[in-house]
């Protein structure tokens, strides 16, 4: 189905429902779709006999499938649009079925476009789920220029060559030693801070969709971020008491993580408490008056996406590993979940 400039394939979700006669269905729809949700229900509703329930949560990705709804026996069927699947994610005790919106922008007239800002030949190409379709478009553009395209496929958590994550550039650094430089065909900017940040090397960025090609300005966003980071950790060296932060959403659930990093606090004679919730907001770190600094075991985005959000540091493992002393400024890197 074409729907909002994005191709979405319902009926696969239909074929689902129908045969299995699924009655309870959960429907999660990602934050820049949610407008058009009514579209989805009226479609799952003429299609098949099911109760369709909305999921009000934000979703921001495929690892953001709420722990209750796989506890839930009152639901038969997860479906969650706008993402790839997550390969390792299959603990769930009912089905989820993902359909991706792959976008029907051109991606063509901005890869030209950024012809002339590439450097080297070896070019790594990565983009998000949107437009993996298109890799083959952006490979072609690249050959017929003389160019060597480089795609590599990441870790267990991507699903297709040449994806990354805002929490996962496995397919990025995997072909590090191998490129000169990387296409990065997207929206947005958190990929591209992960992605300059986890590999240190040049990035060309090719909006389709405003048909911008960004090169030496990425070098001003990434040095604004790490100047925010620094102050985060700043901020954090005197901090007393810490707030473990563990997220139950099952794709980024990284528990077992939090015991190593009260063991840390601990050694330096400082406080922490583990907290394990769903969704974190500002209310919800304001709430905890006697915390001094959060450490975030969640999706990265918590501590750099929503800085200017709270009035306490954040911070991710690596940079309380600096605040304590233990790592040094230079040693930094961005906070990924992998395989």
């Amino acid at each position: 189905m074409n729907i909002k400039g994005y191709y979405i394939e319902l009926e696969k979700a239909v074929k689902i429902i129908n045969k299995n006669d699924y009655k309870n269905i959960v429907l999660q729809v990602p934050e820049g779709l949610k407008y058009i949700f009514k579209d989805f229900v009226n479609f799952f509703e003429i299609k098949t006999k099911a109760n369709i329930v909305i999921s009000a949560d934000p979703c921001f990705g495929a690892c953001d499938i709420p722990s209750f709804f796989c506890e839930n026996t009152d639901i038969d069927l997860i479906i969650q649009i706008g993402h790839l699947p997550i390969p390792e994610f299959s603990e769930s005790s009912i089905p989820i079925v993902f359909l991706n919106a792959f976008s029907n922008a051109d991606v063509s007239k901005v890869v030209e476009k950024a012809l002339p800002s590439i450097k080297g030949k070896k070019i790594g190409i990565l983009t998000t789920a949107q437009h993996v379709h298109k890799i083959d478009d952006i490979k072609n553009i690249l050959v017929k220029n003389n160019f060597e395209p480089v795609i590599c496929k990441g870790d267990k958590r991507i699903e297709s060559p040449g994806q990354i994550l805002g929490c996962n550039f496995s397919a990025a650094t995997k072909i590090i030693d191998d490129v000169d430089m990387y296409l990065f065909i997207g929206s947005g900017t958190f990929h591209l801070l992960g992605l300059l940040l986890s590999t240190k090397k040049p990035v060309i960025s090719c909006d389709p969709y405003t048909n911008e090609v960004k090169h030496k300005e990425l070098e001003d966003f990434k040095d604004m971020i790490l100047r925010q980071r620094y102050g985060a950790i700043a901020r954090s060296k005197d901090a007393k008491v810490f707030g473990i932060l563990v997220c139950s959403k099952s794709g980024q659930y990284r528990f077992n993580e939090s015991d190593k990093i009260k063991k840390l606090i601990n050694s330096k004679n400082k406080k922490s408490y583990i907290f394990i919730a769903n969704f974190f907001s500002a209310s919800f770190i304001e709430s905890f008056r006697d915390i001094d600094c959060f450490v975030s075991l969640g999706c990265p985005r918590i501590a750099i996406d929503d800085y200017m959000q709270y009035k306490k540091p954040i911070i991710t493992p690596i940079e309380l590993e600096i605040a304590l002393g233990i790592k040094k400024w230079d040693d930094y890197k961005f906070d990924e979940i992998i395989n």
